[in-house]
């Protein structure tokens, strides 16, 4: 008797890939490269934020939190969120807290977007992005940003929405180009969302990271945007805590509803004891803002200087603690085979360029690599030493 062939993944999982960053992490511990890929710090949290979680737990705060947030925790946003943009938002009304900015994303696009509904990806683009929007059953459509400002053309954005659009994702600063978006930037977005009724959807987690003149400004701060913007942060970049998984969105109450009921069946709840200790996170005073700054100013100049020394052509980041940098010129067949050259040959761990391309196989996909600097000094000088090695190669 035959049998059948056996049905493994759904449709919509065979429609993408594992995550190349976190794979790149495995391979890194397997050839004990440096790891320069996936966007993590290797030093430590504020003392603050990890005596803030003890204390919570001592004082028994572990069993499940309210579901769509810890109260003083959701206070403590909406304060932080009024301080820094100048949004004045209700804590029982606008926030969902979730399990890390990654959650609140898929959460936000299942809640709010329907089965063969567009949402416009900004390319290249953080790798989760396009799969949230498969997974919602929407079709992601694409539009490209150009380097070397990694702008966008306003009219093949403008061609981009039609009757079946229903989001846009927005991620500033920009994993991986390091872009922040300009205010006249985000306005021609805005005016494009309200003349087709359409939402934003804004990934922030590295609103803090920033460097030179440049300026954070979020979407749901334009005139218009306030009912169209879904805002979406977490603790993990800047307060160092990426292993906490502790997120939230930000949006108005009749997009908050259904998103606080997808997020209660995907997860219940993210962990009581952190979303307590991220209460004492997000009131930490001024100096942490700018003492973090100093810190990543001085981290991004050695991470430009190594690069620099090792001939790899960059582009200069605005914010985010990533470099983008095009390798076409070292000869290599394709960022695969450089990213695998310098992870077992040189030591060095980064991330390829094509992960951040809907199609990896392009011209364009596979002449970049992505580095990141979150890391303590030595790690970075580690990796300069490393980077020595490296020379024109042909694969």
């Amino acid at each position: 008797m035959q049998s059948q062939t056996r049905k493994t993944g759904s449709a919509k999982a065979n429609q993408f890939k594992e995550s190349v960053i976190r794979e790149m992490s495995r391979l890194a511990a397997q050839h004990k490269a440096v790891n320069l890929a996936q966007g993590l710090p290797d030093f430590a949290a504020p003392l603050e934020l990890k005596e803030a979680a003890i204390k919570a737990i001592l004082d028994d705060v572990n069993q499940y939190a309210i579901t769509w947030g810890d109260r003083p925790f959701r206070e403590a946003i909406a304060a932080k969120t009024k301080n820094y943009l100048g949004l004045t938002i209700d804590p029982e009304k606008n926030i969902t807290v979730t399990c890390g900015a990654t959650e609140a994303m898929v959460a936000g696009m299942l809640a709010l977007v329907d089965p063969d509904e567009e949402v416009i990806v900004f390319e290249p683009f953080y790798e989760n992005y396009g799969p949230d929007a498969i997974l919602s059953g929407a079709k992601p459509r694409y539009v490209k940003l150009n380097a070397p400002n990694w702008d966008f053309d306003e009219d093949e954005l403008r061609q981009a929405f039609n009757s079946k659009t229903r989001a846009i994702i927005v991620n500033t600063p920009h994993n991986p180009t390091g872009k922040v978006f300009k205010k006249e930037e985000l306005e021609f977005i805005a005016g494009l969302c309200q003349k087709h009724g359409v939402l934003c959807f804004t990934d922030e987690i590295y609103e803090h990271i920033l460097y030179d003149d440049a300026k954070h400004i979020a979407m749901a701060s334009i005139p218009g945007m306030e009912d169209l913007t879904v805002t979406i942060n977490s603790l993990s970049k800047t307060y160092s805590v990426t292993g906490w998984r502790v997120g939230w969105a930000i949006a108005h109450e009749d997009l908050t509803l259904p998103i606080r009921k997808v997020h209660d069946f995907l997860t219940v709840g993210s962990p009581a004891p952190l979303q307590r200790a991220g209460a004492a996170a997000v009131n930490l005073p001024q100096k942490f803002y700018s003492d973090m700054h100093e810190e990543y100013a001085i981290r991004r100049k050695v991470m430009l200087e190594i690069l620099d020394e090792s001939g790899i052509p960059y582009y200069k980041p605005e914010g985010a603690y990533y470099v983008f940098c095009d390798v076409n010129k070292f000869g290599y067949k394709d960022d695969l085979a450089i990213t695998k050259h310098l992870v077992r040959e040189v030591g060095v761990a980064v991330v390829p360029g094509s992960s951040f391309f809907r199609k990896s196989e392009t011209e364009e996909a596979r002449h970049f690599i992505r580095f990141c600097f979150s890391r303590k000094m030595e790690t970075l000088e580690t990796a300069r030493e490393r980077l020595k090695k490296l020379a024109p190669f042909k694969a």
